[in-house]
């Protein structure tokens, strides 16, 4: 069992007049998300935030749910429980954001991607000894996390140094990287590198990604929105993980978004950092 620690910073950028960007930190329930705006710049905030609300709303009501539960988009075994929350977690915000958008028609075309990671349910650490459900300490997590996004916004597992992404983009790009016909740094200077081919703009509802996560003591998992991955490569996240791996979760974040202003500060930029102790 492990325990974490956790610090997100949403910074506006260099070039955008506000920040389009929500986040979710909920330690307790071991929520993290990050939830990218489009669609201008109040329409992208509603839209983020919307979203935002509606997965934290849907994961804190779920928190101990079962197979048993009524879940409004059905239930899949594959995905196990927390597959499935985060499934209907999203979805649902798709729809929130569809009825915004029927009820203010200047909202119209906005949308948001999302990505989340989920902790399996803590069992609590209780000073007064307390039962495993009977909060009062501190929590202690399990090694299996899941990870669900729609979009662009990216989540990677740093482990001894390596750095990995967790995601795949759904994204114009992304397809042309996957077909040979753009390499990574010309997709990042692409002009259509922001075209999502995926994202909850409470249209049909979308195709959520899960991908299951086994983690280990000493793990950070980084979740953030493409204002830190359209000016940074791989690399250069990489290396300034490496460089502050003995650092607090804080410094980490904030020289990853200092990095990212650094190189042009493009685009909000959203950065949350868990690390497993």
């Amino acid at each position: 069992m492990f325990t974490i620690s956790s610090h997100a910073i949403s910074d506006t950028g260099r070039r955008r007049p506000a920040n389009e960007d929500s986040v979710v930190t909920r330690p307790a329930l071991g929520l993290f998300a990050v939830c990218d705006g489009m669609g201008g710049h109040a329409a992208g905030e509603v839209a983020s935030r919307a979203a935002a609300d509606t997965i934290e709303a849907f994961v804190q009501h779920t928190d101990g749910a079962d197979a048993t539960f009524t879940w409004p988009y059905g239930f899949r075994p594959d995905l196990g429980i927390d597959g499935n929350r985060l499934v209907s977690a999203l979805l649902l915000a798709n729809r929130e954001i569809f009825q915004r958008m029927a009820d203010d028609a200047a909202l119209r075309g906005m949308a948001t991607t999302a990505v989340c990671l989920l902790l399996a349910r803590p069992a609590w650490s209780s000073p007064s000894g307390g039962g495993d459900d009977e909060p009062g300490g501190e929590p202690t997590w399990s090694s299996s996390a899941m990870v669900a996004h729609v979009g662009d916004s990216r989540a990677y597992l740093w482990r001894e140094g390596v750095l990995e992404q967790i995601t795949r983009d759904h994204s114009w790009v992304e397809e042309q990287i996957a077909s040979g016909a753009l390499s990574e740094d010309e997709a990042r200077a692409h002009p259509w590198r922001n075209l999502v081919t995926r994202a909850l703009a409470g249209a049909e509802p979308p195709d959520v990604e899960i991908t299951p996560v086994a983690l280990e003591r000493g793990d950070r998992v980084l979740i953030c929105s493409d204002g830190l991955t359209t000016p940074l490569a791989d690399t250069a996240i990489q290396e300034t993980m490496n460089r502050l791996a003995k650092e607090p979760v804080e410094a980490l974040c904030q020289a990853l978004v200092d990095d990212a202003n650094a190189a042009g500060g493009p685009d909000n930029i959203s950065v949350i950092v868990v690390e497993v102790a």
